[in-house]
């Protein structure tokens, strides 16, 4: 695929975002391919919304058909393969991707507008410590024996379940994908995996240089919009399971068409995560762990940001003082700059919507304003940057605090109760994350599990960690994939077999 591949811009600096894009093709059965209807789409980075830097096939119901049968006639041999031989495949694809760290980290921060230090190396990381996990978990791919009488041999076996559709977000492609792809193939799964159409070329180098030892067919990449190619898989009668990660909105149709043909389907899904801070923990370290939370680093377009920031009234003004503080030291700049702390909003739509969410939050009687940044941005640059907000006097029923905003935009609210704090925390339709900081580790924990969402995390604020249980509550999500157990449930089945001896 040498004649595909655009220029990443790795040697000539951040002054160029490319040199000379070209055309991509879709991963299918092995080979490099065009759309069927031969159409494509532009890719544009959020660096320059002037500046193209790829086209990609706009693929739709032919090609959906074309990857699933592809990925349908590899998945006998694949599914048959001894698990040693599976883990040495997956172990040669870290290696690759782990050769590969840089160009991907690269071509990520072009092709997302994450900064290439605070974000699109640790997705390149984790990538790479994903393949190596779940190649060291394809032994745990068995079954159970039952205790009989004699004459009796009762076991279960684990099998794959066959094709899966991994549909992928544009916000952290090779993030997401590390939560998906590794973990469906060491269980003897086929794959077809939905780029997004707005940030689809680091997915695409993964696929091309993993190709070179994956079976052809067992892996295959089709790019295009979600409304075409997405739906072609989530309805396609031949795929046997749906992950998808994206909007809670888009994710109920999803659920209810894969679902509606007793496909399986998992879902992770958006966020409005709780992040509360007690009155004994206004320290420094807990302010870099709040702001972890904040995912100001991924200009919060992250679905477990800490978004709704609960501040104990006997510490509110303080904190809130050394977070602005710390805050007004990131650096909003270009992505692939190593001094960047901040890069950019994936597109002009989803710019304009932060700002619609801002100028809502600001319109409500009480709305106050600890920090906003965007004044130290210039007004004609190209790019989609937009620095981190705090508003205050926030009340837990208002929009912005009740909506995901998918953008750099924290709500401060203020609490005197636990019971209080809690409720107004669980007062949400989302699930997905939260965060609790408190020295008091007996009231931490006791808040933990009060708190209706699927990860939660004491005392720290970062990212998920490789192997964890990972997923929402509530219309955060069905199914968990990224741990030992979400494996085993989410891209296998169990089969009972009893034997009279």
């Amino acid at each position: 695929m040498a004649d595909t591949v655009i220029d990443s811009g790795i040697d000539t600096g951040v002054e160029t975002v490319v040199q000379d894009p070209k055309d991509w093709g879709m991963l299918i059965g092995g080979e490099w391919v065009e759309a069927a209807a031969g159409e494509r789409i532009e890719v544009i980075t959020p660096i320059d919304r002037n500046q193209v830097i790829a086209t990609v096939p706009r693929a739709r119901d032919a090609d959906a058909d074309r990857a699933v049968d592809a990925a349908r006639r590899a998945f006998p041999a694949w599914a048959e393969l001894s698990f040693p031989e599976r883990a040495r495949t997956l172990l040669k694809a870290a290696d690759l991707l782990e050769e590969a760290t840089e160009e991907l980290s690269q071509l990520t921060a072009v092709d997302t507008g994450n900064a290439i230090r605070t974000q699109a190396r640790p997705e390149s990381t984790m990538l790479i410590g994903a393949f190596r996990y779940f190649a060291g978990l394809a032994g745990e791919v068995k079954g159970v024996t039952l205790p009989t009488a004699s004459d009796q041999l009762q076991y279960t076996r684990r099998q794959p379940l066959g094709v899966v559709a991994a549909i992928l977000p544009w916000n952290s492609p090779l993030m997401i994908v590390a939560f998906k792809l590794p973990a469906l193939l060491v269980a003897g799964n086929t794959a077809v995996v939905k780029a997004a159409e707005d940030a689809p070329l680091s997915v695409l180098r993964m696929a091309e240089l993993i190709s070179e030892v994956l079976p052809p067919g067992v892996l295959n990449v089709v790019t295009g919009y979600g409304a075409e190619i997405g739906e072609a898989l989530v309805v396609h009668e031949d795929v046997d399971k749906v992950s998808f990660t994206g909007s809670t909105a888009v994710g109920a149709g999803v659920g209810a068409k894969a679902g509606g043909r007793l496909a399986h389907y998992s879902l992770e899904l958006g966020g409005k995560s709780p992040c509360i801070v007690y009155p004994d923990s206004c320290t420094d370290e807990v302010v870099e762990q709040v702001l972890l939370a904040t995912r100001f680093a991924r200009q919060s377009q992250s679905c477990t940001t800490g978004s709704r920031l609960f501040l104990h009234e006997a510490i509110h003004d303080e904190f809130l003082d050394k977070l602005v503080q710390r805050v007004a030291q990131l650096r909003v700049g270009d992505p692939r700059d190593e001094e960047s702390d901040i890069g950019c909003i994936i597109n002009a739509k989803q710019w304009q919507r932060v700002q619609g969410y801002i100028e809502d939050g600001l319109a409500q009687q009480g709305a106050g304003v600890a920090y906003d940044g965007r004044g130290s941005l210039t007004a004609d640059d190209p790019g989609f940057y937009h620095a981190p907000m705090i508003l205050t006097g926030v009340e837990n029923n208002w929009r912005i605090a009740r909506e995901e905003i998918f953008g750099p935009v924290l709500s401060v609210i203020r609490w005197s109760d636990e019971d209080e704090v809690v409720r107004m925390a669980n007062d949400s339709h989302y699930g997905l994350a939260a965060f609790v900081f408190c020295q008091d580790l007996g009231a931490a924990l006791r808040t933990a599990h009060r708190i209706d969402s699927g990860w939660v995390q004491v005392n720290q604020g970062g990212g998920q960690q490789v192997g964890q249980s990972y997923g929402g509550m509530k219309q955060s999500g069905v199914g968990r994939e990224f741990s030992l157990e979400g494996m085993l449930e989410g891209f296998t089945q169990v089969k009972q077999i009893n034997v009279r001896l």
